[in-house]
């Protein structure tokens, strides 16, 4: 298909994801797992501590800011209406840009109109993704931008008006990942329409389509949608695209789009309400695929075909993850559900080494985040539990912010870890860092 692409400049040099410690380029960051190299990060902070700066932003979003060099991309609806009733904020939809050493704004970008709520998140849950030389980001109504650092818009398309309507129940919210030149998304849906899934891969330079398939499944009403947000495996020298979601993973190679292998085994009840929201993780040669909390199965890398025997260990116990995105540094494996109920297993082979422990009164829909020896976990009330990472339970500290809703997960750069509240985008670190 054709897709109707706006093209607002000619050429568009495209550069590889870097690996400087100091940038969180996409969802989850530079490996999508939640592990960041930032050192240096205190474990205690409140208003009047700890703050190198606080940026006001226009309204709330799940989505995370990613960072490259002294930049910081972030999506916004415009200001809410009537700021006293819970409202998915204003009509508009944004793009910023904010200095990192400040957190002033440097410009901002009108992408899309028609912010809704659908439940917990409105029309800017995607994250962007830049590789240094521009940002692209997807916003809940299908309309994907791609910007130069300076926030003129290189191309535009809607993917509603080149493939279909959307229907998921609660709104589109994947993120977009890069990879060669090329920008993937994914479409997994069901509850609200009859047409297949999909997942696309378009020209980043460009926004034409690359290639398009059909990602085909047997799940039930609600079962196929999937608000996650595809990751890559590397192994054996060769890179494929995993995506979860109908009831299955699936492995895809990037160049073409073919499924290569499947695994069956996330529904084993074949329930009719199990979409699923936190994403896949690789690690090594290990694949985490969260459900609807339960089972989450942890799979070798491997095979063709079908490949749902490559279960290595599955988690069906007490604080597996509806919402938020587990991660893992290799060796522990740490996720906690939407009540704040933590865990560390082993992450070769599932066994308990701490928890379930409570460590919020609040709920949790901010994936966790792993660094500088210390787990960050967010709670909706803008409370942030720090524990120390690995094999002893131990809380580092419980900081509070403004108390608004905070959807938003974590991230870290350097020696900075910043917060994103409804109101505003924290920075957080020692004085002088």
């Amino acid at each position: 298909m054709v897709g109707h692409i706006v093209r607002m400049v000619c050429v568009l040099a495209l550069v590889p994801l870097s690996v400087d410690a100091d940038n969180w380029p996409q969802w989850r960051g530079p490996q999508q797992d939640g592990v960041s190299t930032a050192k240096n990060l205190p474990a205690s902070w409140s208003l009047e501590k700890n703050i190198i700066w606080k940026a006001e932003l226009p309204s709330w979003s799940g989505s995370t800011p990613v960072i490259w060099g002294d930049r910081i991309f972030l999506t916004s609806p415009s200001p809410a209406q009537r700021p006293e009733e819970q409202e998915p904020g204003g009509p508009e939809i944004y793009i910023l840009c904010l200095s990192k050493k400040d957190g002033s704004e440097l410009w901002r970008y009108k992408l899309d109109e028609g912010n809704v709520l659908r439940r917990k998140h409105n029309k800017t849950s995607p994250s962007p993704v830049t590789d240094g030389a521009h940002v692209w980001v997807i916003t809940g109504n299908g309309v994907v931008t791609c910007l130069d650092m300076d926030g003129k818009a290189v191309w535009s398309r809607d993917l509603q008006e080149d493939y279909g309507r959307f229907g998921l129940l609660f709104g589109y919210a994947s993120s977009p990942i890069l990879y060669d030149g090329k920008l993937i998304l994914q479409v997994l849906h069901g509850m609200r329409t009859d047409d297949p899934s999909y997942v696309v891969a378009l020209d980043a330079s460009s926004g034409k389509e690359v290639w398009r398939k059909e990602r085909p499944t047997d799940a039930i009403r609600e079962s196929p949608d999937s608000y996650t947000t595809p990751t890559l495996l590397n192994r054996d020298g060769k890179t494929q695209i995993v995506i979860t979601g109908g009831d299955c993973v699936t492995g895809h190679d990037p160049d073409t789009g073919r499924e290569v292998w499947r695994a069956n085994g996330l529904n084993p009840g074949r329930r009719g309400n199990y979409r699923i929201v936190a994403s896949p993780v690789v690690v090594g040669d290990m694949i985490y695929a969260p459900t609807r909390q339960r089972p989450l199965l942890a799979l070798e890398a491997g095979g063709t075909g079908d490949v749902s025997g490559n279960v290595v260990w599955k988690w069906e116990g007490a604080a597996a993850p509806d919402v938020p995105t587990p991660t893992s540094d290799g060796k522990y494996f740490y996720m906690v559900d939407d009540r704040g109920r933590a865990m560390c297993l082993d992450a070769k082979t599932g066994a308990v080494v701490w928890g379930p422990e409570r460590t919020t009164q609040g709920i949790v829909s901010a994936s966790p985040h792993l660094a500088d020896g210390k787990l960050f976990l967010l709670n909706e009330y803008a409370v942030t539990t720090v524990l120390a990472a690995g094999p002893k339970y131990e809380v580092l500290g419980t900081n509070e912010l403004d108390g608004t809703y905070t959807l938003s997960s974590p991230v870290s750069s350097g020696s900075q870890l910043f917060i994103r509240t409804a109101t505003h985008l924290y920075c957080i670190g020692y004085s002088g860092e």
